[in-house]
């Protein structure tokens, strides 16, 4: 059974298409990265999922029921973008609040103490403090506390580490790997591209409220035209030019150039550069090599367009 399902999901806004016929599947137990640049649809189908709006046209179901529905409610563990919380409320009072909402039991201190909400100076129990006076780094772990109420089959975190510094970061990503074991799904959206590609399973990708990529992230590599990029340093006796003919004409070799007396190869494939690197040596002495992999965040860029330097390989 699919986690999340959308089929030809539209969401408008008077003349406005937030999110455009949009198919989209999560499987039950992966963990999902969501990403998109601002405006891209992200929000509205979080909103639209969580049953916070309605959709326009098309269909939306979370954990096998319709989006919204009062049976999912229990199930489902939200961390909003914004901060959800009651600033005349302490934190042991929002943990309380949700398992009551959500008809379970919770060993409250257990709960803060995971997020690490229950370290603190004797007499100075942040549990106990409103949250009116709370950090944006401890309303960020709060809402984490209270997303994990109730051990939900369902967890959707919407920008979850940003604004913390990096120990919270970390144990977000701890916390996401610790609840996918125990069999929950995590729906995972964020612009910190480097955190999705830590923690999930496959990525989608949105763009002017329409999914133009989804998979891994070694998938997303593979559909962009330079997977990596191989630099041999060779000793400059007149062998370079002759080697990047050779390079050239190899299968998975999208481009070749040179950079003193570097070659320069942009790969398809990750077998292309060792390829490469053999038949660079067969015309050349080799001082040194360098390889580099595309980032999450270059990949981002050329499948939204903002890279005009890369292409991608047919349909997403």
């Amino acid at each position: 059974m699919s986690a999340v399902r959308t089929e030809d999901l539209t969401k408008r806004y008077g003349d406005v298409v937030a999110v455009d016929s949009l198919d989209m599947e999560v499987d039950d137990g992966e963990v999902y990265g969501f990403l998109g640049p601002n405006g891209a649809g992200k929000t509205t189908t979080i909103d639209v999922l969580l049953g916070y709006t309605y959709p326009t046209s098309g269909e939306a179901r979370v954990l096998g029921e319709p989006a919204g529905d009062h049976r999912v409610h229990e199930r489902v563990g939200v961390m909003p973008e914004g901060f959800g919380l009651y600033p005349r409320l302490t934190g042991r009072e929002h943990i309380e609040f949700v398992a009551e909402s959500k008809s379970v039991d919770v060993n409250t201190d257990a709960v803060l103490e995971r997020v690490g909400l229950g370290d603190a100076a004797e007499g100075d129990d942040p549990a106990d403090r409103r949250t009116g006076g709370y950090s944006k780094g401890m309303k960020k772990r709060l809402l984490l506390a209270t997303a994990l109420v109730g051990e939900p089959d369902l967890l959707v975190l919407d920008e979850p580490t940003s604004g913390l510094d990096p120990n919270g970061a970390r144990r977000i990503r701890e916390i996401v790997r610790e609840e996918n074991d125990r069999g929950a799904t995590v729906f995972f959206s964020s612009h910190i591209l480097g955190q999705v590609e830590a923690v999930c399973d496959r990525v989608g990708i949105m763009q002017e409220g329409e999914l133009v990529a989804v998979d891994t992230v070694e998938g997303l590599r593979e559909g962009v035209v330079s997977v990596s990029t191989l630099s041999v340093l060779t000793d400059g006796d007149g062998g370079t030019e002759a080697a990047m003919g050779a390079v050239g004409s190899l299968e998975g070799v999208s481009d070749v150039s040179r950079k003193g007396d570097s070659v320069v190869v942009s790969c398809l494939r990750g077998d292309t550069k060792l390829n490469a690197l053999d038949a660079v040596r067969q015309h050349a002495d080799v001082r040194d090599f360098t390889t580099q992999e595309r980032s999450l965040d270059e990949l981002f860029a050329a499948y939204t367009g903002e890279d005009g330097d890369a292409e991608t390989k047919g349909e997403a």
